[in-house]
């Protein structure tokens, strides 16, 4: 039996769907831009930051990291052709509220001893400070050789309170 969150997707989507027009989208996105930002629930990149169907690649994850955004960014940039990077974290992020051995505890009291070692080495990437934080990333992107030193990199905080950003790197 399929959850309520399966029964709205397929309700929603038929919807979508219905009226859907945009399929001859060309694969590349049209304006040679990708945005990495945070998974966080309360940012809609799109409404945000101007972001029409075909427009820019965006990336998400926890934090709007970089590292992990490398291997998309490679593929946006040298198969897909974009030159561009606007990388934007944003206020209240659950990544400033804790350090990796806080969440390493959290893992192995609700995942137990398999959980604990199967991610011990991981670096959950956390950040205590936002500003730092996009600085270190627009400087590990420039700084990478998976990036040419071609594409424009800059940084940016989006405030949930708001809906503002405000460029920082």
């Amino acid at each position: 039996m399929a959850s309520q969150i399966q029964q709205n997707l397929e309700q929603k989507n038929a919807q979508y769907a219905s009226s859907f027009k945009e399929g001859h989208l060309a694969l590349p996105p049209a304006k040679k831009y990708a945005v990495v930002t945070c998974m966080d629930a309360r940012i809609d990149p799109a409404a945000a930051f101007g972001i029409n169907l075909g427009d820019a690649h965006v990336i998400r994850n926890a934090g709007g990291n970089a590292r992990d955004s490398i291997r998309s960014l490679v593929i946006s940039e040298q198969l897909l052709g974009t030159n561009e990077i606007l990388l934007i974290k944003h206020t209240g992020c659950g990544m400033l509220t804790f350090k990796n051995e806080d969440a390493h505890a959290v893992v192995e009291k609700q995942l137990g001893a398999s959980g604990k070692q199967e991610l011990s080495g991981l670096d959950f990437q956390p950040f205590p400070d936002l500003e730092k934080g996009v600085e270190d990333d627009v400087k590990f992107l420039k700084e990478s050789k998976a990036i040419p030193d071609s594409v424009t990199i800059t940084g940016w905080v989006y405030e949930v309170e708001t809906g503002k950003v405000r460029k920082v790197a």
